[in-house]
């Protein structure tokens, strides 16, 4: 995986509103939800949260389709799964002992 792009992807979950978007959005499910509903949960105005969707959406981790009137806000759990399999890959890996589990890295 392409540490830049990763890395790009980490820069924008960094910031603290559009940590909670992105979450309200993983919250969604896979159909995702409308960005008015979007903009009632996270109690932003409409420029701030096309702002931070915008970042989300240049780096992969979200996407937006119109559905009429509607623009529909969607996480992209591939997108995710990779960014979370990244931080994962090499756990333990330079440890002394045998590599942990993943889940009992700490």
């Amino acid at each position: 995986m392409d540490i830049l792009t990763q890395a790009n992807r980490l820069e924008a979950l960094g910031n603290p509103t559009r940590l909670a978007i992105y979450r309200a959005l993983v919250r969604a499910g896979h159909a995702g939800t409308p960005v008015g509903k979007l903009q009632d949960a996270i109690g932003i105005p409409a420029s701030t949260l096309s702002h931070h969707l915008a970042k989300l959406c240049a780096c992969g981790l979200a996407g937006q389709t119109r559905e009429g009137t509607v623009l529909r806000c969607r996480a992209h759990y591939d997108v995710m799964e990779q960014l979370v399999a990244f931080l994962a890959a090499e756990c333990c890996a330079d440890a002394m002992t045998a590599p942990c589990e993943t889940t009992t890295c700490g």
